[in-house]
């Protein structure tokens, strides 16, 4: 695929994150859902490409726009064909309170090569380049840890664990004390919170726990483009349970890198919103001037940009909303 698509990618993240950036702090998180939307939505169809939503914001009947089986792009005669999932604001809550690690979210892969999630619970395990092949979702916590540990060259006691602050994860959250590691919990943002474990400047080791499918391969197509692994598992209720049979997913299946990103053409793009972990939020300069700071990655190459945009709002009148 075309590398110039990576910058483009920024564009569509930086677009959302511009447009729910206006509404931080306001206490609704569905208007600047929607800013978000709208934002990203626009900017795609500037890019020249034949894309499909396969991860998005809904069922069509659920979603105006980035709805699942959603044409994308230009669409121009000779356009590569791509499969697209989005998440244009990856933490609600986050912007509604002004809370930190809210992120604007891409990733693009030729037809047929991402996986079409359904909107259900998955089980989660992400860790970074070093901790790569050597755990697993079907291990035991305790398991896990000690693999760390010795592949990490750290003490029990240096590992950090990071997971959602639910009550479905009290077990999770016991066994991990008992072992003696540090544990960050967080309340929104699993996607982020993945890509953390690739990072050695945020300190976290692994993510384990439930969180959104959808979100799951968002961040397998992270990880995999920064060389670190993601394995996951489908929590689905008996509903669920059929629907992902109808679609011809195995539910009880352990889902490795490859079954939820196919083959090494994997593009990713974020950008912060809210100031995070490894992207700083958008801020506001002044003089109708904007700074963001996003990610691009490219799984072929392995290359990792993080790109800081000036934004000169009276020259893009459509942002400055």
């Amino acid at each position: 695929m075309d590398r110039n698509l990576a910058i483009n990618l920024v564009r569509v993240t930086e677009a959302a994150a511009l447009g729910a950036s206006r509404y931080l702090g306001r206490g609704d998180k569905n208007i600047a859902d929607q800013a978000a939307v709208d934002g990203m939505r626009k900017m795609f169809d500037t890019i020249d490409i034949d894309g499909v939503v396969v991860i998005g914001e809904g069922e069509m009947d659920e979603a105006p726009m980035l709805y699942i089986g959603e044409s994308i792009g230009s669409c121009c005669k000779g356009a590569i064909k791509v499969d697209i999932a989005v998440d244009p604001l990856d933490g609600t809550n986050c912007v509604a309170k002004g809370l930190p690690n809210a992120i604007a979210v891409v990733a693009l892969a030729p037809k047929g090569c991402l996986l079409n999630a359904p909107d259900m619970y998955m089980d989660k395990i992400a860790v970074g380049p070093k901790a790569k092949g050597v755990v697993n979702l079907d291990n035991s916590v305790i398991e896990n840890l000690k693999i760390l540990s010795e592949v990490l060259n750290k003490s029990m006691d240096d590992l950090t664990v990071t997971m959602l602050d639910r009550e479905r994860h009290e077990k999770l959250i016991r066994e991990c004390r008992n072992a003696g590691v540090r544990i960050k919990l967080f309340n929104e943002g699993d996607i982020g919170a993945a890509m953390a474990t690739c990072f050695e400047h945020t300190g976290i080791d692994m993510m384990i726990g439930i969180g959104g499918a959808p979100e799951g391969v968002l961040a397998a197509a992270a990880i995999k483009c920064m060389g670190g692994d993601f394995q996951g598992r489908l929590v689905p209720n008996d509903e669920e349970r059929k629907r992902c049979i109808d679609m011809g997913i195995d539910p009880d299946k352990l889902l490795t890198m490859e079954d939820l990103v196919k083959g090494n053409e994997v593009y990713f793009a974020a950008t912060g919103i809210t100031e995070g972990d490894f992207l700083k939020g958008v801020v506001y300069k002044g003089n109708k001037t904007v700074q963001t700071h996003s990610v691009v990655m490219r799984s072929e190459t392995g290359t990792i940009r993080f790109i800081e945009t000036i934004h000169k709002l009276d020259k893009k009148p459509s942002y400055a909303k």
